[in-house]
């Protein structure tokens, strides 16, 4: 009988924690700026086929369990800067407290590897989801013969990344975005606006690579209801009502492009909220049969090494380690508001609503992937509703909002993880690994990420600024999501939550669902997942052109081909993003330690400006497209 193949080895363990902080703190960044994190699996397992290359004896479940500790480092980034930005923005925290930041997402990280176990054997071996991204890592992983051509893509994707985001937020060879604006009309009661405009990040083109045109179009789709619908008839038939607006209309003081971005911040991303909210009910709504079936399943104790394929981590440890997970919960929730009875009730809101939540989590990435799973809704939803639940228990208290953020973060990481292990599990099932080992790297990856999650974030807040951009912060990191969860939680507890555009959002989700509905029924090719939507709406439009621009090409590169969108240009896009995205935390020291955010930057007589920003950026694009045709080409 042949003898098992290695895989919890040493250099298997430090790489995949190296690799999960890279990632976490790469994908903190992303979150941080353009509201959207991608799967790590991929460029993790490349990256880790090449490195273990230089050791004499390395194996295919080695790479496995290096990538699932590393994409653990992505999802958990994912669940934090969703949240925690905003106890920043509320003015609860001044930094991110190093402990909290610890005790909040590792708790919801550790609960999301534990409440999956069970999961497993339902969602993977007995309803056999395709789960993409974990599908498609094993595949990967097994044509690793020549692992040097993958990290040379990823390599190349990461250098241009970085010397194009050097040139733009160091050198300030040009702007973050390219835009044009100007007034349609203009008067005392009314301000019609025409915008267009572009974020110049190639991270953002690989996102759209990633994703693909579907989900891509969908996220423009949101900006141009946002932007060339809603914005237009509010700043016709409505700011006059407005006092805010229509004082600033009437002072005079401010471009179109200004007053169209202050009418979407102050009034339009609500409707995203609602469409949010709708999206994560109604995923709960989807998976209902499956979150029942997970009740009864069991997940079978540790077996023998011989059935190492079926073994997952013992049913006693799971069930204790959930309980002993929620005593500092408690204690964290008691601090905050001091009625025992409360904050015990907050716990168990916190524990049943992070089963359910990563069971829809872990459910929704076997249909769609990670980098699809709706994480954001279901947030949304558990923030909103401990919202509700304390206003009902603790009247208007202050803590409250912080609270509720508290109990969607520990949700929100519990869910990313779950998703991200659900993932993980698919690869390792496919390629005959252990499950109860890949849940144990899952637990080290979480707890790697998590202690260098709270000085990359306060790096980040010194450097550029979170949420608000300023006159002193002017390239401030927007953290859409988490401004977001602030507005909600803040909203509800002080009146100013502006439920009418809450509510038009969410009848725009309803129409979107039953239109995906109807596209579901006809067995349609495209499909319109209202999430996806909501996202465009709540995003600026320039975060959303870049994005379908990576999308289109993802759909030119295929358009011919039965496969998914070539390995090479998934690693082209990967390295773009994670390129942009350390460059970006590495710019970050020498800007705090000098306070200056111009440390770098060229005379302004010398800056050629946003045209050649855009040139760069469809040369990128131009690139891509090469990079991806040439792996199709081989393929062929």
């Amino acid at each position: 009988m042949a003898q098992p193949l290695p895989q919890l080895t040493f250099k298997a363990v430090a790489l995949g924690i190296f690799l999960a902080v890279l990632l976490a703190g790469a994908n903190a960044y992303l979150g941080l700026f353009a509201g959207m994190t991608v799967s790590a699996s991929i460029p993790a397992a490349v990256i880790s086929m090449g490195l273990l290359r230089l050791f004499k004896n390395s194996n295919i479940l080695e790479n496995n369990i290096v990538q699932t500790a590393a994409s653990a480092g992505e999802s958990l980034a994912a669940g934090v800067i969703f949240t925690l930005p905003a106890l920043v923005l509320l003015g609860y925290w001044d930094v991110f407290d190093y402990g909290w930041v610890c005790l909040i997402a590792g708790i919801g990280g550790l609960l999301g590897v534990l409440f999956t176990v069970p999961l497993r054997r339902a969602l993977i071996v007995d309803e056999p989801l395709k789960f993409p991204e974990g599908t498609a890592t094993a595949e990967v992983l097994k044509v690793g013969e020549e692992p040097a051509k993958g990290l040379k893509v990823l390599a190349l994707g990461g250098v241009i990344g970085m010397l194009v985001k050097f040139a733009e937020a160091g050198l300030k060879l040009w702007p973050a975005s390219a835009s044009a604006g100007g007034w349609l009309a203009q008067d005392a009661s009314r301000g019609v606006v025409a915008y267009a405009g572009t974020n110049l990040s190639p991270a953002l083109i690989g996102v759209g690579y990633i994703v693909g045109l579907n989900v891509s179009a969908l996220i423009l789709i949101g900006g141009i209801i946002s932007w060339y619908i809603a914005i237009p008839i509010y700043g016709n038939w409505f700011v006059a009502n407005d006092p805010l607006l229509s004082g600033v209309l009437e002072a005079g003081r401010t471009s179109a492009v200004d007053f169209a971005f202050l009418i979407w911040t102050s009034k339009i991303r609500y409707l995203g909220v609602g469409a949010m909210l709708v999206g994560g009910l109604w995923a709960l709504v989807s998976v209902r049969s499956s979150i029942m079936n997970s009740f009864k399943v069991r997940g079978r104790p540790h077996v023998a090494e011989t059935n190492r394929d079926q073994a997952d981590a013992p049913t006693s440890l799971v069930l204790i380690g959930s309980a002993v997970l929620t005593i500092p919960l408690f204690l964290l929730y008691h601090t905050i508001i001091p009625h025992v009875g409360i904050a015990l009730a907050l716990t168990v809101v916190m524990v049943v609503a992070g089963f359910l939540f990563s069971a829809v989590a872990a459910y929704m990435a076997g249909i769609v992937g990670s980098s699809h799973n709706p994480i954001s809704g279901i947030t949304i939803a558990t923030i909103l509703l401990a919202s509700l639940l304390l206003l009902w228990l603790n009247g208007r208290a202050p803590g409250n909002a912080t609270a509720a953020i508290i109990i969607g973060a520990v949700v929100c990481c519990a869910a990313a993880i779950a998703g991200d292990n659900m993932q993980d599990l698919k690869a390792g099932h496919i390629l005959g690994a252990t499950p109860w080992k890949q849940q144990l790297m899952q637990c080290v990856g979480v707890v790697s990420s998590v202690l260098v999650m709270a000085p990359i974030l306060n790096l980040l807040l010194e450097a550029y600024g979170i949420g608000v951009r300023t006159p002193e912060q002017p390239e401030a990191l927007l953290a859409p999501q988490a401004t977001l969860m602030a507005s909600v939680a803040d909203g509800v507890f002080t009146g100013n939550l502006p439920w009418g555009m809450v509510s038009a959002g969410a009848a725009i989700g309803v129409a979107i669902i039953i239109l995906d509905e109807y596209l579901k029924a006809r067995n349609a090719a495209i499909r319109t997942p209202v999430l996806a939507v909501a996202i465009g709406i709540y995003l600026p439009l320039e975060l959303a052109v870049p994005i379908a621009v990576g999308g289109l090409i993802a759909w030119l590169v295929n358009r011919n081909a039965d496969s998914n969108p070539g390995n090479k240009g998934l690693l082209l896009s990967a390295g773009l993003i994670t390129g942009e995205a350390l460059l970006g935390i590495l710019l970050a020291i020498p800007i705090v330690y000098s306070g200056r955010t111009d440390l770098f930057a060229v005379p302004e007589s010398l800056r050629p400006g946003a045209v050649v920003g855009l040139i760069v950026v469809l040369c990128v694009s131009a690139l891509l497209y090469k990079t991806a045709r040439q792996n199709e080409h081989e393929k062929a």
